[in-house]
């Protein structure tokens, strides 16, 4: 009798286990004392979950192209800021306010985004707080 609902319930811990350390932390990857602010091209807009991530590229002062990632709350929460998955599209400009990822990879949490006139993408700034 104890193993019958012992198995299930074991599956259960251990998938929500799973699950739970899949979606990590602001503080674990960013650093929110590291604002950063870049202009680049986009090359990619992914609205999925449980991020969305925008790739774009950057010139770097010495000419070399670096390709960036920024990691954008989850679709739900994009929705209600006022962005959509045509928000971005490959080879629009954009600049991008976010915070640097701990690793020193070219990979950030975004704050803001504007298109090419200097508009603001979508209805207001995310913070270090949101998923």
């Amino acid at each position: 009798m104890l193993t019958r609902w012992l198995l299930p319930f074991v599956s259960l811990v251990a998938f929500a286990g799973g699950a739970a350390q899949a979606h990590h932390s602001f503080a674990a990857f960013f650093d929110p004392a590291a604002e950063i602010t870049l202009k680049g091209t986009v090359t990619a807009f992914r609205f999925t979950n449980p991020h969305g991530t925008i790739a774009f590229d950057v010139q770097g002062a010495d000419g070399k192209v670096v390709h960036w990632r920024a990691e954008t709350n989850a679709p739900v929460v994009l929705v209600r800021r006022g962005w959509s998955r045509t928000s971005l599209k490959a080879g629009d400009v954009i600049t991008i306010e976010g915070w640097k990822a701990r690793d020193g990879k070219p990979y950030l949490r975004l704050k803001r985004a504007y298109d090419a006139s200097g508009k603001l993408i979508g209805t207001a700034a995310f913070s270090t707080t949101e998923d």
